[in-house]
């Protein structure tokens, strides 16, 4: 289905897509919603942490990654069960890479968070 939208509308129109992407994410997936809720929590905790600003930033693209990492997932995992509603190895394969995939962003923020909370306990 190609759009007719041009310009600012086209822009305006794909915000508009985004945000029902997120409801979507929020309504349909738990993991979403769970790692949606950690990452509020964990914002403020960002800002109050006695590290380098770098470490914060740092902190807020592990913790955003990780929730782009389980959007990309769970729209992957909804076109296989689409168009392979039965049991299909190639499908199982490809929802597990994904699930892998989130797995992996998890590992890394945890690894950056374990750094920073580290180097804020070491400069104390």
């Amino acid at each position: 289905m190609k759009s007719n939208k041009k310009g600012i509308h086209r822009i305006v129109a794909a915000f508009f897509y985004s945000l029902a992407g997120l409801r979507a994410a929020f309504k349909h997936e738990a993991a979403f919603r769970q790692e949606a809720v950690v990452y509020i929590i964990l914002l403020p905790v960002i800002l109050i942490l006695p590290v380098s600003d770098m470490y914060k930033c740092l902190l807020f693209i592990v913790n955003s990654l990780v929730l782009i990492v389980e959007l990309l997932n769970s729209g992957m995992e909804a076109i296989v069960d689409m168009v392979s509603p039965d049991y299909n190895v190639y499908a199982k394969r490809a929802k597990d890479m994904g699930s892998a995939a989130v797995l992996l962003s998890l590992l890394l923020a945890g690894v950056i968070w374990g750094m920073a909370i580290l180097s804020s306990l070491c400069s104390v």
